[in-house]
């Protein structure tokens, strides 16, 4: 197979760990006879810092004609920390999702045994948690109005939603519910706000075509609570764009690290992957960032191709490098990896599919020596 995948790399530690996803990718392509094109794009604040924009032209043309994009991470403090700032590395994000109308972010959660002592919630809460979050990504507060009083004292942001916007992601929640437990939560605030009763109305009268799913609902609140209490509960859920986005954080903890979970954003056409973490700024440049998150995002733009055995192959090998303890600093501080190491560790694995031959004393020296 052939594919034509857009690589941005945006800001911070998004060069590194996205490198590691295309080593990976290319010895998946090795092992199995594809190949991969990869075209590499500017965006966010090194774009800004570039050209002044943070999607130019050239990349927005170039993700429209690859098959896939995988994508690091955006943001930069100088822009977070500017309150006056008129052109945030963020508005690339957000104009990329809307151009390609990327309307469905699917982030998994799932724990891995190996790291349950990592995770600030009780292991029997932990244990064997696997659900997905549907966040609607281009409709809601994120994309509204927003508006400033002359004076600066008063300011708006309108949250609009349609029957359209909400149909088209409840499908895809509903479809993939089907293909795990048969369980859709909807998260909402349907007791205040209007946009929550019509996802409230809209999702009621579409799960009678779906009589196999079981169907709750949740308000917000109560959901950011569950998801610490008892996150097994859960199979898919499905949620507006700031719901998704504040939800789908906070359960990044579950699993022990933010650096470990990724992302698919999808619609109509060209899908887009990423991990969920952010731009860590702070670790930018110094190989110690989580890459699994971005290596786990790749896997999910697989199975987009239909690669499925490639998919679980990647899956098998980060689940080998867990459960041998070969991690990265946010998850041994003392005892870690280097971030390069990790993604070579995971070549091997995909290349050689005999980690259980790995010599222990040659991973012992690849190590990182950081103090």
């Amino acid at each position: 197979m052939k594919k034509k995948i857009a690589v941005i790399f945006g800001d911070g530690i998004g060069p590194e760990v996205t490198q590691q996803s295309i080593n990976i990718l290319d010895a998946v392509a090795k092992t199995f006879s594809h190949e991969f094109e990869y075209t590499y794009c500017l965006m966010g604040a090194d774009a800004i810092d570039k050209t002044g924009n943070p999607l130019p032209d050239e990349t927005l043309a170039t993700c429209l004609n690859s098959d896939a994009i995988l994508f690091g991470a955006i943001g930069h403090p100088k822009y977070d920390n500017d309150p006056e700032a008129k052109v945030r590395p963020e508005q690339g994000l957000l104009q990329l999702r809307k151009a390609l109308q990327l309307y469905a972010n699917i982030r998994p959660v799932t724990t891995h045994p190996a790291l349950q002592h990592l995770s600030p919630l009780k292991a029997k809460h932990t244990e064997a948690v696997d659900f997905v979050i549907f966040r609607e990504l281009t409709g809601g507060i994120y994309f509204g109005k927003k508006e400033w009083n002359e004076e600066g004292t008063q300011a708006s942001d309108e949250c609009v939603y349609t029957r359209g916007e909400i149909e088209r992601i409840a499908h895809l929640a509903f479809q993939h519910a089907r293909q795990r437990r048969n369980k859709l939560t909807l998260v909402d605030k349907a007791n205040v706000l209007e946009t929550s009763r019509l996802w409230r109305k809209v999702v009621q009268e579409m799960a009678g075509g779906y009589p196999d799913v079981a169907v709750d609902y949740m308000f917000v609140d109560n959901a950011a609570m569950q998801l610490i209490v008892n996150p097994r509960q859960f199979d898919v859920i499905l949620t507006e764009n700031m719901f998704g986005d504040i939800l789908s954080d906070e359960a990044s903890v579950i699993a022990g690290s933010l650096g470990l979970l990724p992302s698919a954003s999808v619609g109509n056409g060209v899908a887009l992957f990423e991990p969920i973490h952010g731009s860590y700024p702070q670790a930018a440049g110094k190989d110690i960032a989580n890459p699994l998150g971005a290596v786990l995002s790749a896997a999910m733009m697989l199975d987009h191709f239909g690669l499925k055995a490639e998919a679980a192959l990647i899956r098998e090998a980060v689940d080998w490098t867990l459960k041998h303890n070969f991690v990265t600093k946010d998850i041994d501080p003392v005892n870690f990896y280097l971030t390069t190491t990790i993604g070579e560790l995971i070549c091997e694995y995909i290349n050689n599919k005999v980690p259980g031959e790995t010599p222990e004393s040659d991973t012992e020296l690849r190590k990182s020596t950081i103090i």
